[in-house]
């Protein structure tokens, strides 16, 4: 449908509350990188069978091994803890052989329902509750380990962009765990054991902690909710178009260039801290918030119609003779005419304690996964950086770009094809 249903139009202007045409007053000195809501590709949806009744859900088991890791293609689990390590002076190339085995050797043990090898709290490990643990390499590991020619291009910091208010306590990392399952205690524990191995080579800098609606409170299938209540990752990157826009190896070699190859079969990670300015966000109406998302809050679909998961039109015009989708929209500011601009979104909401007199500290732990951040993900983020209305909104506070090895099989361990 090219126009918007009338009795829906009359209904949107008859709200109080902050106006469209307010909301487009103006809007071209804004800047800045939105939430993302559709900014790149979400997980592909669940099948029933990925969300186990509540008596079994706690003993679902995700294997670690494989090409690659898990975490990443695997549907989002209810909670995640991300912590990244800072190294110390002495750990060379041989102490990170010396870590990454025991971290192998216990990830494979955790995500079984087994304690590790130096589990003081082994009870705690019998529920793994879909468990998985990802690994992440950032800038300093490779010199740590003197393997800078075996640095991808694209491992550094981000950009700067205009909306970014970054603090040093939520940026960088020389090594990350992404540590996902459906039961919060499971992922405590996990974070802990692995935590205490690593700290004769390692000190944590920084850990953030993040949720999604708990397994079986929706429907397998539905998508996330962020704070701001939007329906948060509608398009998803089909199982054939992973090979090149997320794992590394010859398709994406034929669309972004050549990479090391001890990254086949792995993939890069960006974690963004994205802060919400909810009481602001409050005082819009439920018109004004779609507008600016250009998609509606009831169900997620396209302002334009249709269901969630169909394409926005963008070149649709209301009875006003404006666009339906307005030129700041986030939708309008995150579509390319390039294929490859893409990527698998795995965000997380957080809700902190407070400071300062706020009400809240909530946000949006935006993390993707891409073969090539330079080509894929920098440029929709220069986008939204120029003019996404909702940056009036949102606030990036922290920044992290992280190299992620492949996976590994019983026996192996993770970052073998580049330390071993």
């Amino acid at each position: 449908m090219s126009e918007r249903d009338p009795e829906q139009t009359d209904r949107r202007a008859g709200r109080s509350g902050v106006s469209r045409r307010g909301l487009l007053v103006g809007a071209a000195a804004l800047g800045g990188a939105g939430v993302g809501g559709v900014a790149g590709a979400g997980l592909a949806r669940a099948s029933a069978a990925d969300v186990p009744a509540a008596d079994a859900a706690g003993q679902r088991v995700v294997s670690p091994y494989g090409a690659h890791q898990a975490g990443i293609a695997t549907p989002a689990q209810g909670f995640a803890t991300l912590v990244a390590f800072d190294l110390v002076a002495r750990t060379d190339r041989d102490a990170l052989v010396r870590l990454m085995r025991i971290w192998s050797d216990d990830i494979g043990r955790l995500c079984a329902g087994r304690a590790g090898l130096s589990d003081t709290e082994p009870e705690l490990a019998q529920v793994p509750a879909a468990l998985t643990i990802t690994l992440g390499y950032g800038p300093g590991l490779f010199t740590a380990a003197r393997l800078e020619s075996e640095r991808p291009s694209w491992l550094a910091p981000l950009p700067p962009f205009g909306v970014d208010r970054l603090e040093d306590r939520w940026n960088g990392g020389d090594v990350l765990l992404q540590v996902c399952a459906d039961d919060p205690t499971t992922v405590a524990h996990a974070v802990r054991l692995l935590t205490k191995e690593a700290r004769t080579f390692t000190t944590v800098r920084w850990v953030q902690h993040g949720f999604r609606r708990a397994p079986g409170s929706t429907p397998p299938g539905t998508s996330m909710r962020n704070l701001m209540g939007q329906v948060d990752g509608t398009h998803t990157i089909a199982d054939d178009e992973m090979d090149g826009l997320v794992w590394v190896g010859d398709r994406s070699a034929e669309w972004f260039g050549a990479q090391p190859a001890w990254l086949e079969g792995g993939t890069s990670l960006v974690v963004r801290r994205i802060a919400m300015n909810l009481d602001t966000w409050d005082e819009l109406d439920a018109p004004a918030r779609e507008d600016v998302i250009g998609r509606r809050l009831a169900d997620g679909a396209p302002l334009t119609g249709g269901a969630e998961h169909d394409d926005v039109d963008l070149d649709a015009v209301g009875d006003n003779g404006l666009p339906v989708i307005g030129a700041y929209a986030h939708v309008r500011r995150a579509r390319s005419d390039d294929p490859h601009q893409r990527f698998l979104r795995r965000p997380y909401s957080y809700d902190a304690a407070p400071t300062g007199g706020a009400l809240s500290d909530s946000g949006l732990i935006f993390a993707t996964y891409q073969a090539d951040v330079t080509r894929q993900f920098t440029p929709i983020q220069q986008r939204l950086d120029e003019l996404d209305l909702l940056n009036q909104w949102t606030t990036p506070v922290g920044s992290a770009v992280f190299a992620v090895p492949p996976g590994f099989e019983q026996g192996g361990w993770l970052g073998e094809p580049l330390l071993g």
